[in-house]
């Protein structure tokens, strides 16, 4: 018997209910079906009094969801796909993702697509787009603080009420560099559209092997946002005496201490989409963000008497 799963956001109650009919009718076609909610890959944060509390990576795959099973169906919006990635890229499931939030950059198809999405998608009729992902870890000393997978970006950022930091970084076998900044963000090209494009970084390809450096807000006419190769590990050292936050994909992250190393390198996991169609990211930038739409009117071709 054929194995799917479905991955819901249970806040919302039209994807609880869309996720309910889609396992009925998934079970009718013969298909044995497992469903979890996106929460088990909402990673949380660590308490200066209690740092070391992180979860292992291949600890959030959900039971059921294994290298087995041939698709796993998500239904929510773009938080809900992060956080299914991060529970299922250890078993290399590919995600069918269906908008049921507001932006829907990550997702494929639409609930009012989702009968003949689903036709395609159990008859074997689509291409799998794999993404990079990151593997974060944050070291005291060393002993293993905290660790998790990313998809969009990793974010330093310093708390409320606090003066700007500085940050050390160190990327591949390069010489440090130092960034005086309210925050740093590492990012995939996956996330290149999302705070990275809001700090001031450019868009990156889903395809080019690479990441990006965004310096938020730097103090330096200097700093800017800088892309180098994603084979080279990045190593990021606080040099301020202040505590900052880390973040990945915007839900969880940890405190990170003077004292402290945040180590990133290209995860062995990725992230891997179903697509339906070829697909076509200059079309997702121009319909989701109006890239590339014409600003002024264009002259019409006009007969002369």
């Amino acid at each position: 018997m054929p194995k799917a799963g479905i991955i819901y956001n249970e806040i919302k109650p039209v994807a609880c209910r869309i996720a309910a009919e889609l396992k009925d009718k998934l079970t009718a076609a013969g298909w044995e079906v497992f469903m979890t909610n996106a929460g088990g890959g909402i990673l949380g944060y660590s308490q200066p009094n209690r740092p070391v509390c992180h979860t292992t990576i291949e600890s959030l795959v959900p039971p059921g969801f294994d290298g087995e099973m041939a698709f796993a169906v998500v239904l929510g919006g773009d938080g809900t796909v992060l956080a299914a990635f991060r529970q299922v890229a250890p078993c290399g499931i590919p995600l069918l993702t269906v908008n049921t939030g507001h932006m829907g950059f990550l997702t494929e198809t639409y609930v009012n697509q989702l009968p003949k999405a689903m036709e395609m998608v159990m008859g074997g009729e689509y291409q799998v787009e794999e993404r990079a992902m990151l593997a974060v870890t944050l070291f005291r000393d060393r002993t293993l603080l905290w660790q998790a997978l990313c998809l969009n970006e990793m974010v330093i950022h310093r708390e409320p009420l606090t003066s700007m930091c500085h940050f050390e970084i160190e990327v591949g076998h390069h010489a440090r560099v130092d960034i005086a900044a309210d925050g740093v963000i590492i990012s995939t090209p996956t996330g290149s559209t999302a705070y990275s494009l809001s700090a001031g970084g450019p868009v990156v390809a889903p395809g080019v092997p690479a990441l990006q450096l965004v310096p938020i807000c730097p103090h330096s006419l200097a700093s800017r946002a800088l892309v180098f190769s994603d084979s080279e590990p990045v190593n990021i050292y606080p040099a301020t005496p202040n505590r900052m936050v880390l973040v990945v994909d915007g839900n969880g992250g940890c405190y990170v201490l003077p004292e402290d190393r945040v180590h990133l390198v290209r995860s062995a996991y990725s992230a891997r989409f179903i697509r339906l169609q070829s697909p076509e990211f200059f079309k997702i930038l121009r319909e989701k963000l109006g890239w590339g739409l014409p600003h002024i009117a264009k002259p019409t071709s006009v007969e002369l008497p």
